[in-house]
């Protein structure tokens, strides 16, 4: 099912090892993130960032999104500039 809030296609969505564990320690899904990733709710960015996302959004550029698991674990789902492919990630696999 598509939000109707949809901004942006994600392309082929994948998930890092790090990233697939933290969501399994935290029972949680890649969708919860990857929802609010795709309405433009950017999480934990910076205001200044937030801005740049909101850019970068109209422009076509990459998209960093950051939140954290109910485990206080930060994930990142990042979606590239022509929107080929979305990845859920840790910062430590950047």
């Amino acid at each position: 099912m598509i939000d109707e809030r949809s901004k942006l296609q994600l392309g082929w969505v994948v998930i890092t090892p790090a990233a697939f564990f933290a969501l399994r320690k935290a029972l949680q899904l890649p969708a919860e993130f990857l929802s609010r990733h795709r309405v433009g709710d950017w999480g934990e960015v910076a205001a200044e960032d937030w801005k740049l996302n909101d850019e970068a959004l109209v422009m076509g550029e990459r998209l960093l999104s950051v939140y954290r698991t109910k485990m206080n674990e930060r994930i990142w789902v990042i979606t590239e500039a022509d929107r080929s492919s979305t990845c859920l990630l840790t910062p430590d696999e950047y």
